[in-house]
């Protein structure tokens, strides 16, 4: 069974990120990394604003690549460089080491339209 921290809020796509941060740390979900089985590249985004729903970067694993989208509004404001070494921080970490970018939210009301833990829950069932 996946990981599914309850602060967290989840897009459809299997991203998450943080509404209690101004800035957030963004990444992929337990269940994702798991479907994707070893990652073995990340195309990190570039710094800068980006509006939710956007596509920013691709996870690379041996199985198949993922556009990873930003889950909500704002700027880009960090990449996980880490991950250029060791990509598979996300699959043995994916709500900690295994971050992606930190986005500076634009409107903290638009993590309310994502789905929290119970409804991320039912959609991987």
């Amino acid at each position: 069974m996946s990981t599914v921290p309850d602060q967290l809020r989840y897009r459809d796509s299997h991203e998450w990120v943080d509404p209690t941060q101004e800035i957030s740390p963004v990444g992929i979900t337990d269940h994702a990394q798991a479907e994707l089985t070893d990652v073995v590249f990340v195309d990190l985004p570039k710094l800068g604003p980006v509006t939710a729903s956007q596509q920013v970067c691709v996870v690379e694993s041996v199985k198949a690549a993922s556009d990873i989208y930003s889950p909500v509004s704002g700027e880009i404001v960090e990449v996980n460089e880490a991950l250029n070494a060791e990509p598979g921080l996300i699959n043995t970490d994916p709500y900690g080491a295994g971050w992606i970018f930190k986005i500076k939210i634009a409107q903290a009301d638009e993590a309310a339209s994502l789905m929290d833990a119970a409804a991320y829950k039912a959609h991987i069932g």
